[in-house]
Protein backbone atom coordinates (compact mmCIF):
# COMPACT_ATOMS: atom_id res chain seq x y z
CA UNK A 1 0.00 0.00 0.00
CA UNK A 2 1.35 3.62 -0.66
CA UNK A 3 1.86 6.07 1.20
CA UNK A 4 -0.79 7.69 -0.47
CA UNK A 5 -3.36 5.14 -0.24
CA UNK A 6 -2.58 5.47 3.13
CA UNK A 7 -3.47 8.56 4.06
CA UNK A 8 -6.55 8.50 1.95
CA UNK A 9 -7.63 5.68 4.09
CA UNK A 10 -6.85 7.55 7.10
CA UNK A 11 -8.92 10.77 5.83
CA UNK A 12 -11.46 8.86 5.24
CA UNK A 13 -12.01 7.05 8.55
CA UNK A 14 -11.46 10.21 10.38
CA UNK A 15 -14.51 11.71 8.35
CA UNK A 16 -16.87 9.06 9.63
CA UNK A 17 -15.46 9.12 12.93
CA UNK A 18 -16.18 13.34 12.69
CA UNK A 19 -19.37 13.18 11.03
CA UNK A 20 -20.89 10.21 13.33
CA UNK A 21 -19.54 12.45 16.51
CA UNK A 22 -21.14 15.43 15.15
CA UNK A 23 -24.66 13.04 14.69
CA UNK A 24 -24.18 11.90 18.17
CA UNK A 25 -23.57 15.57 19.19
CA UNK A 26 -26.25 17.01 16.99
CA UNK A 27 -28.77 14.09 18.67
CA UNK A 28 -27.44 14.83 22.43
CA UNK A 29 -28.43 18.45 21.84
CA UNK A 30 -31.76 17.70 20.27
CA UNK A 31 -32.21 15.65 23.31
CA UNK A 32 -31.27 17.92 26.04
CA UNK A 33 -33.77 20.85 24.08
CA UNK A 34 -36.33 18.48 24.89
CA UNK A 35 -35.54 17.42 28.04
CA UNK A 36 -35.24 21.22 28.92
CA UNK A 37 -38.59 21.98 27.49
CA UNK A 38 -40.12 19.29 29.13
CA UNK A 39 -38.62 20.43 32.08
CA UNK A 40 -39.77 23.90 31.61
CA UNK A 41 -43.68 23.34 30.21
CA UNK A 42 -43.66 21.61 34.03
CA UNK A 43 -42.15 23.91 35.57
CA UNK A 44 -44.78 27.06 34.26
CA UNK A 45 -47.52 24.57 35.06
CA UNK A 46 -46.70 24.03 38.28
CA UNK A 47 -45.77 27.84 38.66
CA UNK A 48 -49.28 28.68 36.67
CA UNK A 49 -50.91 25.74 39.53
CA UNK A 50 -48.95 27.89 42.19
CA UNK A 51 -50.41 31.07 41.57
CA UNK A 52 -53.87 30.53 40.67
CA UNK A 53 -54.09 28.78 44.02
CA UNK A 54 -52.56 31.32 45.79
CA UNK A 55 -54.94 33.96 44.19
CA UNK A 56 -58.04 31.95 44.86
CA UNK A 57 -57.38 31.76 48.82
CA UNK A 58 -58.03 35.18 49.21
CA UNK A 59 -61.15 35.58 46.85
CA UNK A 60 -62.63 32.80 48.68
CA UNK A 61 -62.04 34.84 51.58
CA UNK A 62 -63.90 37.29 50.66
CA UNK A 63 -66.77 35.89 49.98
CA UNK A 64 -68.70 35.04 53.74
CA UNK A 65 -71.91 33.71 53.38
CA UNK A 66 -74.90 35.92 52.92
CA UNK A 67 -76.57 36.48 55.93
CA UNK A 68 -80.03 35.44 56.64
CA UNK A 69 -83.31 38.01 55.43
CA UNK A 70 -84.30 40.57 58.24
CA UNK A 71 -88.24 41.09 58.36
CA UNK A 72 -89.63 44.37 59.53
CA UNK A 73 -93.07 45.07 60.45
CA UNK A 74 -93.89 49.03 61.01
CA UNK A 75 -95.86 49.74 64.35
CA UNK A 76 -99.00 51.59 64.25
CA UNK A 77 -98.78 54.81 64.74
CA UNK A 78 -96.81 55.59 68.09
CA UNK A 79 -95.89 52.13 68.42
CA UNK A 80 -92.19 50.47 67.82
CA UNK A 81 -91.55 47.83 64.70
CA UNK A 82 -91.16 44.15 65.42
CA UNK A 83 -88.45 42.50 63.91
CA UNK A 84 -90.09 38.97 62.52
CA UNK A 85 -88.70 35.40 61.75
CA UNK A 86 -87.63 34.82 57.78
CA UNK A 87 -90.89 32.14 58.07
CA UNK A 88 -92.98 34.61 58.90
CA UNK A 89 -95.93 34.75 55.75
CA UNK A 90 -97.98 37.92 55.28
CA UNK A 91 -101.80 38.11 56.23
CA UNK A 92 -104.34 40.34 55.76
CA UNK A 93 -105.12 42.19 58.78
CA UNK A 94 -108.67 41.79 60.67
CA UNK A 95 -110.90 43.33 58.77
CA UNK A 96 -113.28 46.54 59.96
CA UNK A 97 -116.94 46.84 58.92
CA UNK A 98 -116.28 50.73 58.61
CA UNK A 99 -113.59 50.12 56.29
CA UNK A 100 -116.05 48.22 53.72
CA UNK A 101 -118.55 50.73 54.15
CA UNK A 102 -116.13 53.39 53.19
CA UNK A 103 -114.87 51.68 50.50
CA UNK A 104 -118.05 51.03 49.04
CA UNK A 105 -119.60 54.47 49.54
CA UNK A 106 -116.72 55.71 48.22
CA UNK A 107 -117.18 53.62 44.83
CA UNK A 108 -120.69 55.38 44.73
CA UNK A 109 -119.33 58.55 45.41
CA UNK A 110 -116.58 58.52 42.62
CA UNK A 111 -118.78 57.07 40.13
CA UNK A 112 -121.21 60.05 40.02
CA UNK A 113 -118.36 62.09 40.06
CA UNK A 114 -117.30 60.33 36.75
CA UNK A 115 -120.80 60.74 35.42
CA UNK A 116 -120.67 64.66 35.88
CA UNK A 117 -117.00 64.71 34.06
CA UNK A 118 -118.77 62.92 31.33
CA UNK A 119 -121.11 65.79 30.59
CA UNK A 120 -118.43 68.29 29.89
CA UNK A 121 -117.65 67.51 26.22
CA UNK A 122 -120.66 68.51 25.07
CA UNK A 123 -121.83 71.09 27.74
CA UNK A 124 -119.02 73.67 27.38
CA UNK A 125 -115.68 74.48 24.98
CA UNK A 126 -114.30 75.55 28.17
CA UNK A 127 -110.19 74.22 27.74
CA UNK A 128 -109.17 74.57 31.70
CA UNK A 129 -112.49 72.63 32.60
CA UNK A 130 -112.27 69.87 30.11
CA UNK A 131 -109.05 69.44 31.42
CA UNK A 132 -109.71 69.36 34.52
CA UNK A 133 -112.56 66.58 34.17
CA UNK A 134 -110.44 64.43 31.90
CA UNK A 135 -107.60 64.60 35.11
CA UNK A 136 -111.06 64.19 37.83
CA UNK A 137 -112.43 61.13 35.43
CA UNK A 138 -108.94 59.41 34.87
CA UNK A 139 -108.16 59.13 38.31
CA UNK A 140 -111.40 58.52 39.78
CA UNK A 141 -112.32 55.99 37.08
CA UNK A 142 -108.77 54.25 38.34
CA UNK A 143 -109.14 54.97 41.77
CA UNK A 144 -112.84 52.37 41.35
CA UNK A 145 -111.02 50.20 39.87
CA UNK A 146 -108.97 49.88 42.93
CA UNK A 147 -111.68 49.50 45.32
CA UNK A 148 -113.73 47.01 43.36
CA UNK A 149 -110.29 44.67 43.73
CA UNK A 150 -110.05 45.40 47.44
CA UNK A 151 -113.45 44.27 48.10
CA UNK A 152 -113.33 41.67 45.80
CA UNK A 153 -109.76 40.17 47.57
CA UNK A 154 -111.52 40.07 51.18
CA UNK A 155 -115.01 38.61 49.56
CA UNK A 156 -116.77 41.66 50.08
CA UNK A 157 -119.76 42.68 47.80
CA UNK A 158 -119.18 46.13 45.67
CA UNK A 159 -122.35 47.80 46.81
CA UNK A 160 -124.09 47.10 50.36
CA UNK A 161 -126.73 44.97 50.83
CA UNK A 162 -129.37 47.67 51.32
CA UNK A 163 -128.17 49.55 48.17
CA UNK A 164 -128.75 47.26 45.80
CA UNK A 165 -130.03 49.04 42.94
CA UNK A 166 -130.77 48.57 38.84
CA UNK A 167 -127.28 49.08 37.03
CA UNK A 168 -125.53 51.62 34.64
CA UNK A 169 -123.43 52.14 32.21
CA UNK A 170 -120.66 54.57 32.13
CA UNK A 171 -117.87 55.39 29.72
CA UNK A 172 -118.30 51.48 28.23
CA UNK A 173 -117.65 50.03 32.25
CA UNK A 174 -120.61 48.54 33.73
CA UNK A 175 -121.35 50.00 37.35
CA UNK A 176 -123.57 47.69 38.98
CA UNK A 177 -126.14 50.04 41.39
CA UNK A 178 -123.97 53.39 40.65
CA UNK A 179 -127.07 55.83 39.47
CA UNK A 180 -126.53 57.74 42.57
CA UNK A 181 -127.90 60.68 41.87
CA UNK A 182 -131.69 58.63 41.11
CA UNK A 183 -131.55 57.27 44.89
CA UNK A 184 -131.44 60.50 47.26
CA UNK A 185 -131.52 57.96 50.38
CA UNK A 186 -128.28 56.18 49.42
CA UNK A 187 -126.52 59.73 48.57
CA UNK A 188 -123.33 59.88 50.36
CA UNK A 189 -121.94 63.36 51.88
CA UNK A 190 -121.14 65.75 49.09
CA UNK A 191 -123.38 64.06 46.47
CA UNK A 192 -125.44 65.99 44.26
CA UNK A 193 -128.99 65.41 44.48
CA UNK A 194 -131.58 64.25 41.34
CA UNK A 195 -132.46 68.00 40.59
CA UNK A 196 -128.90 68.98 40.93
CA UNK A 197 -128.10 66.18 38.69
CA UNK A 198 -130.94 67.19 36.30
CA UNK A 199 -130.41 71.21 36.04
CA UNK A 200 -126.59 70.33 35.30
CA UNK A 201 -127.46 68.09 32.57
CA UNK A 202 -129.34 70.80 31.06
CA UNK A 203 -126.69 73.89 31.43
CA UNK A 204 -124.96 74.79 28.52
CA UNK A 205 -121.80 76.95 28.32
CA UNK A 206 -120.54 79.46 31.49
CA UNK A 207 -123.46 78.32 33.41
CA UNK A 208 -122.79 74.44 32.70
CA UNK A 209 -119.18 75.83 33.95
CA UNK A 210 -120.20 77.04 37.29
CA UNK A 211 -122.43 74.54 37.94
CA UNK A 212 -119.79 72.21 37.55
CA UNK A 213 -117.25 73.57 39.68
CA UNK A 214 -119.76 74.52 42.37
CA UNK A 215 -121.16 71.04 42.26
CA UNK A 216 -117.74 69.04 42.10
CA UNK A 217 -116.22 70.92 44.89
CA UNK A 218 -119.34 70.04 47.06
CA UNK A 219 -118.57 66.75 45.93
CA UNK A 220 -115.25 66.64 46.82
CA UNK A 221 -115.94 67.69 50.06
CA UNK A 222 -118.17 65.24 50.86
CA UNK A 223 -115.25 62.74 49.95
CA UNK A 224 -113.26 64.25 52.71
CA UNK A 225 -115.92 64.03 55.33
CA UNK A 226 -116.01 60.45 54.28
CA UNK A 227 -112.35 60.12 54.53
CA UNK A 228 -112.49 61.99 58.32
CA UNK A 229 -115.43 59.84 59.41
CA UNK A 230 -113.60 56.65 58.40
CA UNK A 231 -110.11 58.00 60.51
CA UNK A 232 -112.35 58.48 63.27
CA UNK A 233 -113.88 55.62 63.94
CA UNK A 234 -112.34 52.98 66.26
CA UNK A 235 -110.23 50.37 64.76
CA UNK A 236 -111.15 51.24 61.24
CA UNK A 237 -108.39 52.61 58.38
CA UNK A 238 -105.30 50.33 60.11
CA UNK A 239 -105.22 48.44 56.81
CA UNK A 240 -102.11 49.84 54.73
CA UNK A 241 -103.71 49.85 51.59
CA UNK A 242 -106.76 51.28 52.80
CA UNK A 243 -104.91 54.04 54.55
CA UNK A 244 -102.83 54.84 51.49
CA UNK A 245 -105.46 55.48 49.50
CA UNK A 246 -108.05 57.52 51.73
CA UNK A 247 -105.07 59.68 52.57
CA UNK A 248 -104.30 60.09 48.79
CA UNK A 249 -107.89 61.19 47.99
CA UNK A 250 -107.92 63.91 51.07
CA UNK A 251 -104.76 65.29 49.86
CA UNK A 252 -105.82 64.57 46.02
CA UNK A 253 -109.23 66.37 46.17
CA UNK A 254 -107.94 68.91 48.65
CA UNK A 255 -105.50 70.14 45.77
CA UNK A 256 -108.44 70.28 43.17
CA UNK A 257 -111.05 71.96 45.58
CA UNK A 258 -108.34 75.27 45.87
CA UNK A 259 -108.34 74.38 41.52
CA UNK A 260 -112.11 74.77 40.99
CA UNK A 261 -112.05 77.38 43.33
CA UNK A 262 -109.26 79.43 41.41
CA UNK A 263 -111.55 79.00 38.26
CA UNK A 264 -114.50 80.43 39.70
CA UNK A 265 -112.82 83.51 40.86
CA UNK A 266 -111.78 83.66 37.36
CA UNK A 267 -115.46 83.22 35.54
CA UNK A 268 -118.03 84.11 38.03
CA UNK A 269 -121.70 83.87 36.92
Amino acid sequence: MTVVQLCDKVSHSMFDHSTSMKSSHSEGKRKLRSVVAVAALRSGMVTATTLAGLFSVPVCAQQPAAPAPVVVQPGAPGKPTRTLTPSTTATLPPGSPADVQFMQGMIMHHAQAVEMTALIESHTENKDLRSLGARISSSQSDEIKFMRRWLAVRGEPLVPAMAEMPAMKMQGMEMPGMDMSRHAMALMPGMLTPKQMEALKKAKGEEFDHLFLTGMIQHHNGALIMVKDLFDTAGAGQDAELFNFATDVDSGQRAEIRIMQTMLGKNPL
